[in-house]
């Protein structure tokens, strides 16, 4: 293979064995390709001036840069726009690994021969790529042998390549395309490592239903950076397409004036959701629980019980179905099943067979730490949360929140969420 650090300064030589200039930089176009092609040749030239060199007057790169045409007569290659100059932008910059799932700096670049054609084919981000662009490879290599160790290049397959920066919107399109391909915690994580701007360009490109998924998985500082910086109508879609849990946090995070436009933005249902959450203490479990479970009224059977869970909007909605909970017209908790004990029952069933005086619930005022013994203690996937003056079930709080509690702010997002989301 060659890499990009043995060629740069290299003597460029005419097909009569004269000097052009020395290689300053290589430009490839089509970087949407997994192996983009080499356009251009950057030379400085002996005078202090610089020349594009059409790549199709290249015959070798190494060991020698030679070209088919002569000193006096080069193929000047003229630049749509669209080109990649490749030790410029490039060489040291952070870019995603999308397969590795993490950000990583180039210390080198891999290309190759197909043909008659030059080929971007991946970037080296191993310790050896550094030790190649110091010149000291050979050194490594002699000190490997001596030690029997065996020196590896770390290439990451320019396929598996998503740059990150916010000021080329061409490529940062392609980028997007292969970002979203990950799952919303990877991206997250990678999120957590950027600078604000750059975060910024990368999410425009997703979908609101994309955004969302991500911010959910995101730190508070990346949630409010991105929420802040969205227009107004964008950022409350986004919100109604989070969790309302999490949607909560992020406006109890705003000044008083966003977080009212934000509210006043949202459909009239999703609002109402708001603001419920809103009203609780962060520190309280209604301030962690989310107002999306799936009920279905309790004089029901299981075969009207099932058909309720697959038409009614509310119970779609809702991405957390390990237990179905028991409503009267009231919206009064009567008992609690699970999906697994549902889907099993003879459907002539009635749903009062499940009604039980012993339901573990949680009022909205309780503290976080009283929720999370709670699901500790029982063995819960999730707790009502009920009004204790109306006996009104207004959500529930979910193991991976209460999980959330006991842990070190650190590890929060990294707890893997069971919504599917």
């Amino acid at each position: 293979m060659i890499y990009l650090s043995k060629l740069l300064n290299q003597k460029v030589w005419d097909m009569y064995g004269r000097v052009v200039g020395r290689l300053d930089d290589l430009l490839v176009d089509n970087t949407e390709q997994s192996m983009p092609p080499i356009k251009a040749l950057l030379l400085k030239e002996s005078s202090g001036g610089s020349l594009l060199i059409d790549a199709g007057s290249l015959v070798t790169l190494w060991p020698s840069i030679t070209l088919n045409r002569r000193s006096e007569d080069p193929m000047i290659y003229q630049p749509t726009g669209h080109e990649l100059y490749l030790k410029q932008r490039v060489l040291d910059q952070q870019i995603v690994d999308t397969e590795g799932k993490r950000l990583v700096r180039v210390n080198d670049l891999q290309l190759a021969r197909k043909n008659q054609i030059f080929l971007l084919t991946g970037v080296d981000v191993g310790g050896f790529g550094l030790v190649r662009r110091l010149g000291l490879d050979t050194a490594a290599k002699a000190a490997a042998k001596l030690f029997d160790k065996k020196l590896k290049s770390n290439v990451i397959p320019w396929e598996d390549v998503a740059s990150i920066e916010h000021d080329d919107p061409l490529r940062l399109k392609v980028s997007q395309d292969r970002l979203v391909q990950m799952e919303p915690t990877d991206i997250a994580a990678i999120l957590d490592g950027l600078d604000h701007q750059t975060s910024k360009a990368l999410l425009e490109g997703f979908t609101d239903e994309q955004l969302a998924d991500t911010l959910e998985e995101s730190s508070s500082e990346v949630q409010q950076v991105v929420i802040s910086y969205l227009e107004p109508e964008r950022a409350a879609d986004i919100l109604e397409e989070m969790d309302p849990d999490e949607a909560a946090d992020i406006l109890a995070e705003l000044d008083e004036g966003k977080s009212e436009e934000l509210l006043s933005l949202m459909e009239d249902d999703d609002e109402e959701d708001m603001r419920t959450l809103l009203r609780y203490p962060e520190t309280s479990s209604g301030g962690i629980m989310t107002t999306e479970f799936a009920w279905v009224p309790a004089h029901f059977d299981v075969e009207q019980a099932l058909y309720h869970l697959r038409t009614n909007e509310d119970a779609l909605e809702d991405e957390f179905m390990y237990y179905v909970y028991l409503l009267n017209p009231e919206m009064q908790l009567m008992g609690v099943i699970s999906l697994r004990d549902l889907v099993t029952a003879p459907l002539d069933t009635p749903l009062s067979t499940w009604f039980d005086d012993d339901v573990v619930i949680v009022s909205p005022n309780d503290p976080q730490e009283k929720v999370a013994y709670l699901i500790a203690k029982y063995n819960l996937m999730a707790a009502p949360v009920v009004d204790p003056d109306t006996q009104e079930m207004l959500g529930i709080v979910t193991v991976d929140d209460a999980i959330d509690i006991v842990l070190p702010t650190a590890w929060k997002k990294k707890i893997p969420r069971f919504a599917g989301r």
